[in-house]
């Protein structure tokens, strides 16, 4: 089976939700058919400098930009390459006249209830997501050329069927955290040494939320709130004009990798206030560095943390600021702790690369 992975949507300055995903997947996917002479696995990308992203020793097709127009002439770029099975990690690749079979995926039903998108897209973009997310019959129009529909949680899936937005088969191909996570013994023994910092990654879109966590702040002297993701400076100065008198706010304007790891590892816990999520990546990733993580009160959230999180309401500052206090307490923050590791290692990136694997495959031997 000639397998070919989408992945153009991998970030060569820093990841985001999509290309974090990708780049994971990927990975796994590639370690997983390493010693398997049945699977031919490649990567379709847009940009030369992708490649250093990519799986040592795979190979890589080059086709449009997702944000080209000639994004609906890819398929025409893929049928050269005469793959048996697609993956794309996004649900919008060209389809237009396709010679093989196509797993799309829908990460998400966020941007119909919170329908403005990224900043950073091209204006045309921004105008085309707006568009599109203001009826259903546009992505059932785009899933349905698909053979297959993939999502990233078991609660995404359940939107996604009831909204009847698509007749393909949907499957769950999970996110994971972005490794095995320390040892329980060791992040335990960090609890005493964990500091004062509040730990926020992620967009400053509207739906993020990121107000209710300004106000917590303000109601837990001796905390410092770090927003760790790049802003826009007329976002920032929206954002500073709303901090609280004596809270303690940092913007960083973006971390790198290390950085990231290295204050989960050192906080009093990682915080998020979204209002809609299709996954929660942040939230795995704290819980691999034994970060507690306190959440709003999200379906999405209890799926991927079960009890291992602090709950509160979204728009409830009082609420996240009692859930930060009562990680003061030793044994909670460890049973907290214990829980975050369980979790992750209850489900990781070699599972989601098995799951895309069978389902590539009944997709190819149904000929």
């Amino acid at each position: 089976m000639k397998l070919l992975f989408d992945a153009r949507y991998i970030r060569t300055d820093h990841h985001d939700g999509i290309s974090r995903y990708s780049a994971e997947l990927l990975a796994a996917t590639a370690r997983a058919v390493r010693a398997d002479p049945r699977v031919r696995l490649s990567a379709l990308i847009s940009d030369p400098a992708q490649r250093a992203f990519l799986p040592e020793g795979l190979t890589s097709i080059t086709g449009p930009a997702v944000t080209s127009p000639a994004e609906v002439l890819t398929a025409q770029y893929v049928n050269r390459w005469a793959p048996d099975v697609m993956f794309s990690p996004m649900q919008t690749m060209g389809s237009l006249a396709r010679r093989y079979r196509l797993i799309l995926t829908l990460h998400d039903l966020i941007y119909y209830e919170h329908p403005q998108p990224p900043g950073d897209l091209p204006l045309p973009v921004q105008w085309g997501w707006r568009a599109y997310h203001r009826a259903w019959w546009p992505q059932r129009v785009a899933l349905n050329r698909a053979d297959a529909v993939a999502t990233v949680s078991e609660t995404s899936r359940a939107q996604i069927l009831a909204h009847r937005l698509t007749r393909r088969d949907v499957r769950v191909i999970a996110n994971a955290a972005p490794s095995a996570g320390v040892a329980h013994a060791d992040a335990v023994s960090r609890l005493g040494a964990r500091g004062t910092d509040l730990v926020y990654m992620g967009s400053f879109l509207p739906y993020k939320n990121v107000e209710t966590l300004l106000r917590a702040a303000g109601l837990l002297p001796g905390y410092t709130l770090h927003l760790l993701s790049r802003i826009t400076p007329a976002r920032e100065a929206q954002l500073r004009a709303l901090v609280p008198d004596g809270a303690h706010v940092v913007f960083h304007r973006g971390v790198g990798e290390d950085e990231y790891r290295e204050l989960l590892s050192s906080c009093a816990a990682l915080v998020t206030a979204s209002r809609a999520e299709g996954y929660g990546l942040p939230l795995v990733e704290a819980f691999a560095q034994g970060a507690p993580v306190v959440c709003s009160d999200l379906p999405i959230f209890h799926e991927v943390a079960g009890d291992a999180a602090g709950y509160a309401p979204a728009d409830d500052a009082a609420a996240f600021a009692a859930r930060v206090r009562e990680l003061t307490d030793p044994d909670l923050a460890r049973e907290r702790v214990r829980a975050g590791l369980d979790r992750i290692r209850a489900h990781t990136w070699q599972d989601s690369a098995r799951e895309l694997l069978e389902l590539a495959w009944e997709l190819h031997q149904r000929g």
